[in-house]
């Protein structure tokens, strides 16, 4: 099979496409046939070297995958399946690749209304969004949610999560993307560029936090007594969450890891029409350099996906 790897730390060049074994399903393991693959700014970050989740080269990254079954060693699926999911993280998938075997755990069945471009593009973005709004902040109709940084993978699935849950959804984006952010269902759209969203906001019940820098610090503003600030950036800042709990608000950290119930409640709100994934553009598997050039800029829309 054609499986990209890196031999050394460095820029979107060291990524390469190299012929390799393909991995054998195990007990309780499917082996998919990749149909795309989707990419998350972490992945630029750890090509680059910014910190060593992965170990040192030779490896392989990626995790959001979309494909077909080739072989099943557990009952819950078989040969021929479309399935799509986030194996392993934050331990190597290996995903970057034409086959990858994975947990049936940690896969479950494509929706017939989503592509496999698109499919490949949901999970870490939709699997962060759950566990922050439904699992750790327990979001329920009539809380007022801000989510910062709507247009971006996390948050356009965050605001169609929070509004399917009932509440009441604020988002942060820049000027050129406030009509993409309308029409995810944001209530409220607050430019940024020219509004200091601690300003302009009060009373909110959860916040959101998919940006970092001094965001986070600054949500504690706009929090009512008792409201929870959920972050995906600044999870591991303790002077920040004492800040919070001595302030009266809650302060939760929250580092993604693989849920199928989480997978089948977006996989079913997909299927109920609450749920679309937007892809801004599609890379043939042998520009996955161009693809990284592109994930490390930011300001995307949405996400970037590699088709094999």
């Amino acid at each position: 099979m054609r499986v990209i790897t890196q031999q050394k730390l460095g820029g979107p060049e060291v990524l390469t496409v190299v012929d390799a074994p393909a991995p054998r399903a195990i007990p309780t393991e499917v082996l998919v046939r990749v149909k795309a693959i989707g990419l998350n700014p972490l992945e630029a970050r750890l090509r680059a070297g910014e910190f060593p989740l992965l170990g040192r080269p030779p490896f392989t990254l990626g995790w959001d995958i979309s494909g077909v079954v080739e072989e099943a060693q557990t009952w819950r699926f078989r040969p021929g399946d479309e399935v799509f999911g986030m194996p392993m993280f934050p331990r190597a998938a290996n995903a970057y690749a034409e086959f990858v075997s994975a947990p049936a755990l940690h896969l479950t069945r494509k929706p017939a209304s989503l592509s496999h471009v698109e499919a490949s593009a949901l999970p870490v973005v939709g699997l962060t969004a759950w566990q922050g709004l439904v699992d750790i902040a327990g979001v329920t109709a009539g809380d007022r949610v801000l989510i910062h940084g709507g247009g971006g993978g996390v948050g356009h699935v965050a605001i169609q999560l929070a509004k399917a849950l009932g509440a009441h959804v604020i988002a942060t984006a820049s000027t050129g993307k406030r009509e993409f952010v309308e029409g995810f269902g944001a209530d409220e759209v607050i430019d940024y560029t020219a509004v200091d969203f601690a300003e302009a906001v009060r009373d909110i019940d959860v916040v959101l936090d998919t940006i970092g820098g001094d965001t986070a610090g600054r949500s504690l503003a706009v929090l009512r007594p008792g409201g929870h600030l959920v972050t995906a950036v600044a999870e591991e800042d303790a002077e920040l969450a004492a800040e919070f709990e001595a302030a009266g608000r809650r302060f939760s950290g929250i580092g993604v890891d693989p849920d199928p119930v989480a997978l089948r409640g977006l996989a079913d709100l997909v299927e109920q029409g609450k749920l679309r994934v937007h892809v801004q553009e599609t890379f043939p598997f042998e520009r996955v350099a161009d693809a990284h050039r592109l994930l490390e800029r930011g300001h995307l829309r949405g996400k970037l996906v590699l088709t094999v």
